[in-house]
């Protein structure tokens, strides 16, 4: 199941030894069903992924599937650079009820545009489930090119892209030549409103962790030609959401929420503590 608007890249709740805290990953789903989030996405990015363990990681998509079943799509991340092991993380997800799976180019193995499409073939032929695309050259090393994306989009689950380049006009070009039931997702919160101007069909955000109805409310005014309100979110928020990313993320929004008592706990290293420095500048941005 795809879904339209903003869908939330949500962050790993731990417990003061960092273990998954299960308890408030449920609070956090429930906020977020109660905020008109549009789709939970876990395990991705956000979600620390790289620090997870095989086993843990199931375990958090059987909860989170379990508490948030038919009332809000669940996404998982199941992206590697080792496309066996993202076969295999995409088959569990697939069989344990998830409305849909993120896969990640494969990072640091830096393959061709040949490469990227027999990785995504084998999860293609592999699941039941739609198929998100996600581009972040910054963080992979590997930007997949418009025509590798159109090719993709012809196997029968690839469904979408999460698209988190800055580059506007092709994503623009991207968006204009994509079928017209491959949606595309902004990848950066603070191109959201740009991106749905040009035809995007939401966003996975980050910011979505703090304030779910405000990136929800800012999705539906695009949707509605509302661009006045769309743009008065957009702006209120724009700091923040630079501050965000003043650190590598997940560091500043886990160090926000703490400081607004949401109370998910720290990031596993090798991500650490933010700055004192940085700390100040993000909690200006929260006032």
């Amino acid at each position: 199941m795809l879904f339209k608007g903003s869908g939330v890249a949500l962050v790993t709740p731990f417990d003061d030894k960092l273990n998954v805290n299960y308890n408030k990953l449920e609070e956090l789903i429930n906020f977020h069903i109660e905020s008109k989030t549009d789709a939970l996405i876990i395990c991705g990015t956000t979600g620390e992924s790289a620090t997870l363990t095989d086993e843990e990681f199931k375990k958090i998509i059987k909860f989170t599937i379990k508490k948030a079943k038919n009332k809000i799509p669940v996404i998982v991340g199941t992206g590697s650079n080792n496309t066996k092991k993202a076969v295999e993380k995409s088959e569990f997800a697939n069989s344990n009820g998830a409305d849909g799976i993120l896969v990640v180019t494969p990072y640091y193995n830096k393959c061709t545009q040949d490469g990227i499409f027999l990785h995504y073939e084998k999860i293609n032929d592999a699941v039941n489930i739609p198929v998100i695309l996600y581009n972040v050259p910054s963080r992979t090393g590997v930007d997949i090119s418009i025509d590798s994306v159109l090719k993709l989009s012809k196997l029968k689950n690839i469904k979408a892209i999460k698209e988190a380049s800055t580059d506007i006009s092709k994503i623009s070009k991207l968006i204009s030549l994509v079928p017209k039931d491959f949606f595309v997702y902004s990848g950066n919160d603070d191109l959201t409103l740009p991106i749905l101007s040009l035809g995007a069909h939401g966003v996975i955000s980050v910011l979505a962790n703090i304030f779910p109805s405000q990136i929800h409310n800012l999705c539906y005014n695009c949707f509605d030609n509302n661009f006045k309100k769309a743009k008065d979110i957009h702006y209120k928020y724009l700091n923040l959401m630079k501050n965000l990313f003043i650190e590598v993320n997940p560091i500043p929004v886990k160090e926000a929420m703490n400081i607004l008592n949401y109370n998910v706990g720290d990031c596993r290293l090798p991500l650490c503590k933010m700055s004192t420095k940085n700390i100040k500048e993000l909690k200006k941005s929260l006032v």
